[in-house]
């Protein structure tokens, strides 16, 4: 019995030892993100059979865990989207346009104390900013409206590899909407952007 003590004794002292969330703990992220929308329209922009293509780009994050189970992520990133259109010779570039989609989550981490896997989920608010706007049909000047409030639900998984370093997997939805106008008409209709966002990257706590 003693020599099977000692055993376990420097088993575990020579065990590697693995990042576990706690109370307090800053847990920062960095993701390679694919943006794809999951574009609706109105009006004129339905006519025109109006898309906005997908955009990879990288993305951090950071998030405060409250308590063990509960943490806060707010999501910093930004992407360049193509926009096209049916002008009636066939898909056309309309140009591109930039998002910047702060997004904050509140989120709860079901097995926080894991050394294999710890899944979570979220829910919170994105506020978008529509900068960088680069959009024409012909001749004519399309603009968009530069804010939008939406909804934001989330789901993912870290997979600790060392004491303070992990790999995660994410998913996000965001709710993403504007007006799109053309300078001497009006407004065109509503654009719905509604991405979905899939990440793969590394973290590290803190």
């Amino acid at each position: 019995m003693k020599k099977l003590a000692i055993a376990l004794l420097v088993g575990a002292a020579f065990a590697p030892v693995v990042a576990m969330a706690d109370a307090g703990d800053i847990i920062a992220r960095f993701r390679a993100i694919n943006v794809n929308p999951d574009v609706s329209t109105t009006s004129t922009l339905s006519d025109l059979s109006t898309d906005v293509k997908d955009a990879t780009v990288p993305e951090l994050d950071f998030t405060y865990m409250i308590t063990n189970n509960i943490g806060a992520e707010l999501i910093l990133g930004t992407s360049r989207h193509k926009v096209s259109a049916d002008l009636g010779n066939g898909s056309t570039s309309l140009g591109k346009v930039s998002v910047l989609p702060p997004t904050l989550t509140l989120q709860w981490h079901f097995m926080p104390q894991s050394e294999v896997f710890r899944p979570y989920v979220g829910a919170g608010i994105n506020y978008t900013r529509f900068y960088d706007v680069g959009l024409r049909a012909g001749a004519s000047k399309l603009t968009v409206d530069k804010n939008s409030w939406g909804g934001a639900l989330q789901v993912g998984a870290d997979f600790p590899i060392s004491k303070n370093v992990f790999l995660n997997v994410d998913v996000k939805k965001l709710w993403i909407s504007t007006d799109v106008h053309m300078d001497g008409v009006g407004k065109l209709g509503t654009l719905d952007i509604n991405p979905w966002v899939f990440g793969l990257g590394v973290g590290m706590k803190f």
